[in-house]
């Protein structure tokens, strides 16, 4: 299900950012089309995209999703419509990647969360998912791999 997780330097990384806060009932109707503004704004600038994109979680709870969509860009992003510049800092990260279909994402979390738990990890409450491969690059969703990290929290 996932891979042993890993402690991770990441680096700041520049990226167009669309903000998005939706109920959990909403998220397939948002998601396709918050991609493709972002997507479309970097590309129309000749900055990106620069790499996979992916979601940043401020907040999820029992009914509603609180994140933001970045597609990584080579320089700062104009801001235009929803898409805004935003830089993720340099951190720490604990980081796993998921193979199989979207809906198993939620499992692949409770996995990842156990392991942070059971090896004494102390993590931030945002969290990333990098979509590495998916239905763009695969028709097979068995073959779909979704990074998964927490942060680490500072201090």
């Amino acid at each position: 299900m996932i891979e042993t997780p890993t402690l991770v330097d990441v680096a700041a990384q520049d990226v167009a950012a669309l903000h998005i806060h939706t109920p959990r009932s909403e998220m397939m109707k948002v998601m396709g089309p918050g991609i493709g503004e972002a997507m479309q704004a970097a590309a129309s600038q000749g900055v990106g995209p620069d790499g996979p994109w992916f979601a940043h979680h401020l907040e999820i709870t029992a009914t509603s999703f609180d994140f933001d969509i970045c597609v990584p860009v080579t320089a700062p992003v104009q801001a235009v419509g929803r898409v805004r510049p935003w830089t993720r800092p340099a951190m720490q990260v604990v980081r796993t990647v998921y193979t199989g279909p979207y809906e198993g994402l939620g499992d692949a979390w409770g996995a990842f969360d156990a392991w942070v738990a059971a090896n004494g990890v102390t993590t931030a409450s945002d969290l990333y998912e990098r979509y590495l491969a998916g239905p763009e690059s695969t028709p097979d969703p068995a073959h779909y791999r979704t990074e998964l990290s927490r942060p680490l929290r500072a201090g």
